[in-house]
């Protein structure tokens, strides 16, 4: 699957296909953690109008890697100059400091469980930030998300929050 992807900039004619990403990608990987089939976070319908409105008014850098004219992934970014790029509570840090440089956040990298493993995940990290020094939030819970973070240079910085409804979070920097 991994070499017919194509991985490109994301355009408003996407947004039901990442909403659909989104959702379903929220449901394979954090059903464990929350509560309720029918929760919020799963739903495709409500994510459709946020991602058309993310998309028009370029919320995020957001590119997307496309299977045979379907979404199978996408990966966001935030500008480091964007004061609402980092959605995540946060216990004090040294560059929590208003002067500090934030590096890049890459704020969602979402695959279908189908594309796990075909590389899919490695194109779209690579076209979202090549080798940028960024930042990310994980799951506290997610080993799988984590063990890929790590073998893309990235490292816990010991930095915890919060993210409802799946629960602890930790932050990555690279």
């Amino acid at each position: 699957m991994a070499h017919r992807a194509v991985v490109r900039t994301a355009t408003a004619a996407d947004a039901r296909g990442i909403a659909t990403v989104h959702a379903v990608s929220w449901r394979e990987t954090y059903a464990h953690l929350v509560d309720g089939e029918d929760h919020p976070a799963f739903q495709i319908e409500p994510r459709v109008a946020r991602w058309e409105q993310n998309l028009a008014a370029g919320s995020f850098g957001t590119v997307v890697a496309v299977v045979d004219d379907r979404v199978i992934g996408f990966a966001t970014t935030a500008d480091p100059d964007d004061p609402d790029g980092d959605e995540q509570p946060t216990s004090p840090a040294a560059d929590d400091r208003p002067d500090a440089h934030r590096p890049t956040e890459l704020t969602m990298l979402y695959v279908l469980a189908a594309a796990h493993g075909t590389g899919i995940g490695q194109a779209l990290l690579d076209v979202a930030l090549a080798d940028r020094p960024a930042s990310l939030w994980v799951a506290a819970d997610n080993p799988r998300a984590q063990a890929f973070y790590r073998r893309n240079g990235f490292r816990t910085d010991g930095t915890t929050g919060a993210f409802p409804p799946i629960g602890a979070t930790v932050r990555m920097v690279r």
